[in-house]
């Protein structure tokens, strides 16, 4: 009896653990096999066959190799499928370029090399121009990072239906633009794959400033960007320069995710966070990877955020650190202009050059209605004038949408008072 429960536990742990690694890469071989237009062939094969295996290892217990069993029933249900519409099967075998169109002699290959090479493939497909930004992120984490619709619904705050809606648009037009599941030439990468690498570093902000009170989801977020940048880096065609510098950045940023989530889930700010819990390894893979970034001659927005977050890495807090982030900051904001990096920038400045500048400098962002900037000044103004501090910090809570935010607001309210 015992040795049921245990394996009955082994096998309830196993396939979501299996459904996470080796759906995404069912999917990605299947989808380059039947082409971008009908990549829910691809996710359908898939679920059917994780619903099988629960299935099955329910009464017949967990095979000797649980993924080598997934992709050869994976195949066989893709060549059953073949067999069943001959018009379909017609169509593949003259995409491939068989012979003949026999689905026996049609060849799934769901070899190491060629799982990595679809995935690559299906990245550029799905980060397609005339995909939106928002669907890129969810058609990834749906296809790449295999995360059902309920997860990537509580990543964007918002309902199944949207996300739904969002995933219908973007199979549409990868079937309208006839998008082709391939490799860009060598003249194309550069260009395709600055889409590709903003969709991936919006991923991670995903999860890194999510306001989802799920932890375990924010950490998958960032961790799933990271091993699809990861693949860039493996391909010598995307092992350039920006693509090193945006993991580094990715590296020294989740080197810090267990010190600015507290046990309920709320934001840590930087100067309250325990460093002892500061992820070492992490640090160093990011000061690798920075120092790969600077053999080229190019400096890109992916090289000024890394090199803000290696110097949020040291922990002693000096001018000389703050001065270079701002310096950095400066560098960033004539590349690329953002409100977020605004902000950051005045609250390095109070850091570097004393508050009274930093006021004047926030002050003439105007940016009266978000919560981030009020609470910017909020901070700015704490010991020099609470009755302002007070007031900007209430204005933050109004606006503020997140309950983490709202407690975190909160709280410095009540610690002024």
């Amino acid at each position: 009896m015992f040795t049921e429960v245990f394996l009955f536990m082994e096998q309830q742990e196993l396939i979501p653990h299996l459904f996470r690694t080796e759906y995404r890469k069912i999917t990605a071989v299947l989808g380059k096999f039947f082409g971008a237009e009908n990549i829910e062939i691809a996710e359908d094969i898939a679920s059917d066959t994780f619903l099988l295996a629960s299935e099955t290892w329910s009464i017949k217990g967990l095979p000797p190799n649980p993924a080598a069993w997934l992709y050869t029933v994976a195949k066989n249900k893709a060549l059953d499928y073949l067999r069943r519409d001959a018009n379909f099967n017609q169509k593949i075998a003259e995409q491939i370029k068989l012979a003949s169109p026999e689905a026996e002699e049609m060849e799934i290959d769901l070899s190491e090399k060629n799982i990595v090479d679809s995935q690559l493939q299906m990245l550029f497909a799905v980060c397609h121009p005339s995909i939106p930004a928002e669907a890129q992120i969810a058609l990834s984490l749906r296809i790449l990072c295999g995360f059902g619709i309920n997860e990537i619904a509580d990543a964007f705050l918002t309902n199944k239906e949207t996300i739904n809606k969002r995933l219908f648009r973007a199979k549409e037009k990868l079937r309208t633009e006839k998008i082709k599941i391939e490799f860009p030439g060598l003249a194309e990468i550069n260009k395709r794959l600055d889409a590709v690498l903003t969709t991936l570093y919006l991923l991670f902000n995903e999860g890194y400033y999510s306001a989802s009170q799920d932890v375990t989801l924010r950490q998958d977020l960032c961790l799933e960007a990271m091993r699809l940048t990861y693949l860039l880096i493996e391909n010598k065609s995307t092992n350039l320069p920006f693509v090193n510098a945006l993991l580094s950045l990715m590296c020294f940023h989740s080197s810090r995710f267990e010190a600015r989530i507290d046990n309920n889930g709320e934001t840590i700010l930087y100067q309250d966070q325990d460093t002892s819990l500061w992820n070492q390894e992490l640090i160093g893979k990011g000061e690798y990877f920075l120092n790969q970034a600077f053999e080229g001659n190019e400096v890109s927005k992916y090289h000024l955020e890394a090199g803000i977050a290696y110097w949020h890495t040291i922990q002693t807090d000096t001018k000389e650190k703050w001065k270079n982030i701002l310096q950095l900051y400066n560098q960033l904001l004539q590349i690329e202009y953002s409100q977020v990096a605004a902000l950051n920038r005045t609250y390095a400045l109070s850091k570097a050059n004393g508050k009274a500048e930093a006021i004047i400098e926030a002050e003439k962002l105007k940016l009266d209605n978000s919560h981030l900037y009020h609470s910017l000044l909020g901070e700015l103004y704490t010991d020099v004038d609470n009755t302002k501090a007070i007031s900007n910090f209430k204005t933050a809570l109004a606006l503020a949408r997140s309950t983490a935010d709202k407690g975190l607001i909160a709280k410095k309210i009540k610690e002024i008072r």
